[in-house]
């Protein structure tokens, strides 16, 4: 059914007591079960599972998947399946809504780890204890909540600000629970094909799996005589250059320097293919295009003139040239320069962000004539009151006693935390954009400004700034389904902070698991973090950063500044472009940049699975007909099950590796 809404006349001229009556009697569903142990279960369990995949995506895409709509469906169908076998009765609608705010919020848990604190530990060589990382993580995001809460009364409940994808879940639950399901179990359907696909494909390419399934299960090391499982090669251009060495085949080169020592890569990667269906093709050819500017281009280049050597470890080893190397000794800097710079004019395109922001912080304050009508379910201010300050507090002591950042430099970063929180979700408000990046590195800059000495001066407090500034922005556009459905405020904030526990105990873990490794003598490395499976591109654009501030410019080699300087300026000609052509330029500054930080299979990995829905999509425009709703109406769940199947397989190898 259409969902209720205030018309703009009433939104502009009615006080926040007659919004807020209004919604009390006419969206709040008082007597239906929210948060209930079940969806609570539900939800803690799905957000553990899929923060996971967000975490695995994160460190190999750099993007931050939402896991909002795929929490939805799952749950949906769950519980539909449950209710027809007459296990269970069907979830309400704000079950379902509660599940997936749960779920929503272990996903947001992924940030810090994948860009901050990673870029920490690869910057200083020091790795953090895992109840450190716990006990932080969980400080800064309950923080955030503390922030969001008193900023909801104002965006949501007066200013009826549209918070984009949050308004598309709230369409999507009402549409499943308002019609016969139908919909809702076909996108199931597909979401759980897809996902059983992926994983079956993964699973053929995975050595641990292939160890367990040959030795273990079937023992063919012992009436076979195999002494190495066999697993498909994910990169299948390693059949090409097995048959070469054997046949002394073309090793193809540019100038001189070999494909694989460039990065350049054939791979079939379903969660990259996935990834980039949810992409698009502007920003997915923007990675392309970055790639291949670094690394079959300027990289050779480099190379050739002496800026990209090898070079002699700390242990006395020689270092060949490689990606890594390539990204290190030359290319990050300029990738750095165009991602500050086109996050900052991206920023500056939006100034609705600000004027509405301004316009809305000047307004005069409604005023409340009478108890308010909703003291009972909203989350009481005075937490906030209460808890801002005393979680600051907090999180400035862990800092300094965790990473050794003065107290007096978090204070002075406090005011930049809560100024740029409320950016932030002025923004998701507006466009369901959170600028953290850009943001954060205003932080960065500000404190490496005043200490230049320690790399944890500017990335940790930037770091508390991005947490914070997510998940309050997030955590709104989270609010917002359940605003429109009727759902309890106060109860989705205890929802929210259930999430942000499952995914700390779901993701540390993993973390440890996939980039910090123990060896036999039971040592980790940090040398581990990054490798050709997990790049890491958000930590490594935080380490240039961190790296740039402590060392200066003058300590880059001179091909390396010019190429900033010109990357900065196309960023300007890029984004400014965009401006004036109003979004004409099929190109995106930032994902140039991540590009570069990318190995470049996963970016032609991105850059197939955005050009298949992309060509499909015009293929199949009409809506109603059966390639339109594969190929556009079920792209999110299509993508999601790709994006799952591979990584919780990718997660269960690794688990394998260490195990077996």
């Amino acid at each position: 059914m259409a969902l209720q809404q205030l018309n703009e006349e009433q939104i502009r001229t009615w006080t926040r007591a007659q919004k807020d009556e209004w919604w009390f009697k006419n969206i709040y569903r008082g007597d239906m079960p929210q948060l209930t142990l079940r969806s609570a279960l539900t939800g803690f369990l799905l957000g553990g599972i899929l923060s996971a995949t967000a975490l695995y995506i994160a460190a190999k895409s750099g993007v931050n998947i939402g896991v909002g709509l795929t929490s939805v469906i799952l749950a949906f169908a769950f519980f539909r399946i449950l209710s027809k076998t007459g296990i269970a009765k069907d979830f309400t609608i704000l079950e379902n809504n509660c599940a997936q705010s749960i779920a929503t919020a272990a996903g947001y848990m992924t940030m810090p780890m994948v860009a901050p604190i990673t870029a920490y530990m690869l910057v200083t060589g020091q790795i953090i204890p895992w109840w450190q990382m716990l006990i932080w993580m969980v400080v800064c995001s309950i923080l955030g909540v503390l922030v969001a809460f008193p900023l909801k009364r104002r965006f949501i409940n007066e200013d009826q600000l549209p918070f984009p994808e949050g308004r598309a879940c709230g369409v999507v639950l009402d549409t499943l629970y308002s019609g016969d399901g139908k919909e809702g179990m076909r996108q199931a359907r597909l979401l759980g094909l897809t996902t059983l696909w992926a994983g079956a494909y993964q699973f053929l390419i995975s050595d641990g799996w292939m160890k367990l399934l040959q030795f273990k299960v079937l023992q063919m090391d012992k009436w076979a005589g195999m002494t190495e499982a066999w697993h498909l090669q994910e990169r299948i251009d390693t059949y090409y250059y097995q048959l070469a060495v054997k046949y002394d085949l073309w090793i193809p080169k540019i100038l001189g320097v070999d494909f694989r020592a460039l990065g350049l890569r054939l791979t079939i990667d379903a969660a990259m293919f996935g990834v980039g269906g949810l992409m698009g093709i502007r920003v997915a050819s923007s990675l392309l295009l970055g790639s291949l500017l670094n690394f079959a281009l300027l990289g050779p280049m480099m190379i050739q003139r002496g800026d990209i050597v090898e070079r002699i470890a700390p242990n006395g080893k020689l270092v060949p040239i490689s990606r890594v190397e390539i990204l290190n000794q030359w290319g990050l800097w300029w990738a750095v320069s165009i991602m500050v710079v086109g996050s900052i004019v991206t920023l500056a395109a939006k100034p609705e962000i600000f004027t509405s922001l301004f316009k809305s912080l000047g307004k005069q304050k409604s005023v409340t004539k009478g108890p308010d009508i909703l003291a009972h379910i909203e989350l009481p201010l005075m937490i906030s009151y209460i808890g801002i300050p005393a979680f600051s507090l907090l999180g400035a002591w862990l800092n300094l006693s965790f990473f050794g950042v003065p107290m007096v430099l978090t204070f002075a970063a406090l005011p930049l935390v809560f100024l740029l929180a409320v950016i932030c979700a002025n923004s998701m408000a507006l466009t369901s954009w959170s600028p953290t990046g850009a943001l954060s590195k205003i932080t960065q800059i500000t404190m490496g400004v005043i200490d230049r000495t320690n790399p944890a001066t500017n990335m940790i407090p930037a770091g508390m700034t991005a947490e914070v500034a997510s998940n309050a922005s997030n955590l709104l556009s989270d609010i917002t389904p359940g605003y429109m459905l009727g759902a309890k405020p106060r109860q989705q904030a205890i929802g929210h902070v259930i999430g942000i526990i499952s995914g700390a105990l779901a993701c540390i873990p993993i973390y440890y698991l996939l980039f910090l490794p123990a060896d036999a003598q039971g040592i980790r490395d940090t040398a581990t973090i990054v490798s050709d499976r997990f790049s890491h591109p958000s930590a490594m654009q935080w380490k240039g950063m961190a790296e740039l501030i402590a060392k200066g410019v003058s300590s880059l080699p001179t091909s390396a500044i010019i190429a900033m300087v010109v990357a900065a300026l196309a960023a300007l000609v890029i984004e400014g472009g965009k401006m004036i052509t109003k979004g004409k330029i099929p190109l995106s500054a930032v994902a140039i940049g991540l590009g570069v930080v990318l190995p470049p299979e996963a970016c032609l990995g991105m850059w197939m699975g955005a050009a298949a829905f992309w060509w499909m999509g015009r293929k199949h425009p009409e809506p109603g007909t059966a390639g339109h709703q594969f190929w556009v109406e079920g792209c999110e769940p299509i993508c999601a099950g790709l994006i799952s199947g591979a990584a919780l397989m990718g997660i269960g190898n690794a688990l394998l590796n260490v195990l077996i």
